[in-house]
C-alpha cells in the first residue's frame, strides 16, 4: 500500500518539526529536505529522526535535481555522511531512508546506510519532460536487491501523464516511487497506486510559507488522507473525474468524495488538467473512467466527441457531463445538468412554476448563460441578452426572438425593460476574475438578481443588489444541484433524499452549503 511522505522544506529543523506536528495524523513518513536547511542547521540533521518520531527520508537534493543545495559535490557528500554517522542500534533514531542519485557512486555512504538499517532510494530525475523508455531505467538503476528505485518526473502534457502511467504497468511487481510534478502532480499522488508507487510526496497546505516553488500541483496530507481518503485507493477502485484547462479549483471532487465517503463506495473524484480532449478520453480509457465533468473551455468542443447527446445538449449546444456507454463501442453519452439546476434554483426561489410574464435580462454568452436562455425561453419568459461582445449576445438572442445589447449604454437603457429578474451569467465577478459585469446600472431595489457564480458566496454584484433592497440568490444552491443531477449521470440512480440533509459543499470562502 502506498504511504504519504510529508516533504518538509523548512529553513530550522525546529520549523519542519512544527510543520510535521501539524500534519502528523495524516502523514505515514517525511522526507528532511537538508538542501533547504541553514547551513547551521544542516551540521544538527542526524538529530531530527529521533526528534520526528516516525520515519525518515533524508535527501539533499542538488540544484541540477530541483534542490536548493548549490555548494560543491564534496561537501554534500559529507554532509550525507554526518546524517548517517553515529548509527544508533534502536533503527527508530536512525533515517529510515537515504535518497542517492543515479550518478552518485560513494560505496562508503551506502556500507555505512545498510549496516544500520538505512534503505536507500536510488532516483533519476527528467525536470524538462518524461523519461525516455521508464521500465528499462528503473529495472537497470538498482544496484543491490534492497534498494527502492525513484523516478521524478515532469509531465509538459495528459499524455505524458499516459506515458508515465503506460510505463509504470509494463515494470510490474518492481518495487518504485513514481512522483509527477507540476501541474500533473496531483494525479500520480492521488492514485499512486494505480503508478505503482510505493510513496507518494506531499507538501504542507499553500498557506505554508514553508511550501517552495517547486511543490505546484501537489497536495497537502490532509486534503489527501480526508478529501480523497487516499488510504482507501487501489488498484480497483473506481475512478471519475472532473476536466478542464488550465483546471481551476473545483467543488465537485469533494462533493463526490464525500458522497462515496457516506455511502462506503470504493471509488474517488479526481481533477484532472486536460490540455486536450483527446488526450483526456485517451486517459479515461487508460483508468476505466465510465463518468467525466467537463469545465471550461471544452463544454462546446466535448460534443465532437459525443457519439449521443440528450435533448438539452443538443438544444443549447453545451455539455458539462459524460458518461460511457456499457457496451464495447467505446462511445459517450453527453448531458447538461447546468439548464435544469438553473430552473429549478431560481423558480423554487421566486415560488413560481414558469417565467411568465417575466421579463428576464441575462449576463454574458457562454456556456452557462446558454443554459439560462435556453430555460427562460422553455418556460414562457421574455429575455435580453447582454454581454461584453456583441456577436455573441446576438448570435445566443436570436435563437430565441430575444433582445440583445451589448455592456454599454444602450444595453442599460434596454435593462430597465428587463428588469423583473437579473441573471448574472458571465464569469466576471468570480476570485479568478473580479469584477461586477454590470457596474454601469442602478438597483432600484424591485429586482430579483441571481448570480451563478458560487466562489466568492457573495460578488461585488451581489452586494451591490443586497445594498439597494433587492431579493438575491447566490449560484451555491444552483451548484449543489447540479452535483445531485451529476449524482444521477454517474450512478444511475437519483440522489438519495437522505443524504441531501447530511451533506455539504465548502467553497473557497469557508462557507458552506446543505
Amino acid at each position: 500500500m502506498a504511504k504519504i511522505c510529508l516533504c518538509l522544506t523548512g529553513k530550522t529543523l525546529a520549523q519542519d518539526l512544527e510543520i510535521l506536528n501539524q500534519n502528523r495524523t495524516y502523514t505515514d513518513l517525511v522526507e528532511l529536505r537538508a538542501d533547504y536547511l541553514a547551513p547551521d542547521e544542516r551540521l544538527l540533521l542526524r538529530r531530527f529522526p529521533e526528534m520526528a518520531g516516525v520515519p525518515v527520508i533524508l535527501s539533499i537534493r542538488r540544484g541540477i535535481n530541483g534542490g536548493e543545495y548549490l555548494s560543491g559535490e564534496g561537501s554534500r557528500i559529507t554532509l550525507l555522511a554526518k546524517g548517517l554517522a553515529y548509527a544508533d542500534a534502536d533503527r527508530r533514531r536512525n533515517f529510515a531512508y537515504v535518497d542517492l542519485e543515479e550518478d552518485l557512486d560513494v560505496p562508503s555512504l551506502e556500507e555505512a546506510a545498510r549496516a544500520f538499517g538505512t534503505r536507500i532510494i536510488r532516483s533519476c530525475y527528467n525536470l524538462e519532460g518524461v523519461i525516455g523508455n521508464l521500465p528499462n531505467r528503473l529495472k537497470h538503476l538498482k544496484r543491490v536487491g534492497d534498494e527502492l528505485v525513484k523516478a521524478v518526473v515532469m509531465p509538459r502534457s495528459l499524455d505524458d501523464v499516459i506515458e508515465v502511467l503506460q510505463a509504470s504497468r509494463e515494470m510490474g511487481d518492481l518495487e518504485k516511487i513514481i512522483s509527477c510534478v507540476g501541474e500533473y502532480a496531483s494525479i500520480s499522488g492521488i492514485l499512486a497506486e494505480h503508478f505503482g508507487s510505493r510513496i507518494t510526496y506531499t507538501y504542507p497546505a499553500e498557506d505554508c510559507e514553508a511550501r517552495p516553488p517547486a511543490a505546484h500541483g501537489q497536495i497537502s496530507p490532509k486534503e489527501l488522507a480526508e478529501q480523497y481518503r487516499f488510504p482507501k485507493i487501489t488498484v480497483a477502485t473506481k475512478v471519475f473525474a472532473v476536466a478542464g484547462y488550465p483546471l481551476k479549483s473545483s467543488p465537485i471532487p469533494r462533493f463526490f468524495n464525500t458522497i462515496f465517503a457516506m455511502e462506503k463506495n470504493d471509488a474517488v473524484h479526481i481533477p484532472v488538467p486536460a490540455d486536450s480532449l483527446r488526450s483526456l478520453l485517451r486517459f479515461a480509457g487508460e483508468l476505466g473512467i465510465s463518468a467525466l465533468s467537463i469545465t471550461t473551455p471544452y463544454k462546446e468542443e466535448v460534443l465532437l466527441y459525443a457519439g449521443s447527446k440528450s435533448a438539452e445538449v443538443l438544444a443549447i449546444g453545451a455539455c458539462n457531463a459524460l458518461t460511457a456507454s456499457q457496451d464495447t463501442t467505446g462511445r459517450w453519452t453527453g448531458f447538461n445538468t447546468e439548464a435544469r439546476a438553473f430552473s429549478d434554483s431560481l423558480l423554487t426561489f421566486i415560488g413560481r412554476k414558469d417565467f411568465r410574464r417575466r421579463k428576464i435580462t441575462i449576463i454574458g454568452a457562454g456556456s452557462a448563460a446558454q443554459a439560462a436562455a435556453f430555460e427562460v425561453h422553455r418556460l414562457k419568459g421574455k429575455a435580453l441578452i447582454l454581454n461584453r461582445i456583441v456577436g455573441k449576445a446576438r448570435t445566443l438572442a436570436e435563437q430565441y426572438h430575444f433582445a440583445w445589447a451589448g455592456l454599454d449604454s444602450r444595453g442599460a437603457d434596454l435593462m430597465e425593460k428587463y428588469s423583473d429578474i437579473i441573471i448574472q451569467a458571465s464569469s466576471v465577478g468570480s476570485s479568478d476574475n473580479p469584477g461586477d459585469p454590470i457596474e454601469f446600472y442602478r438597483f432600484s431595489g424591485r429586482e430579483t438578481l441571481m448570480d451563478t457564480i458560487f466562489t466568492p458566496e457573495k460578488t461585488l454584484c451581489v452586494r451591490r443588489a443586497e445594498d439597494a433592497g433587492c431579493r438575491v440568490l447566490t449560484g451555491s444552491d444552483m451548484l449543489v444541484r447540479q452535483l445531485r443531477y451529476h449524482y444521477t449521470h454517474i450512478t444511475g440512480k437519483e440522489f438519495p433524499p437522505s443524504l441531501i440533509s447530511r451533506v455539504g459543499v465548502y467553497y473557497g470562502n469557508g462557507t458552506k452549503s446543505d
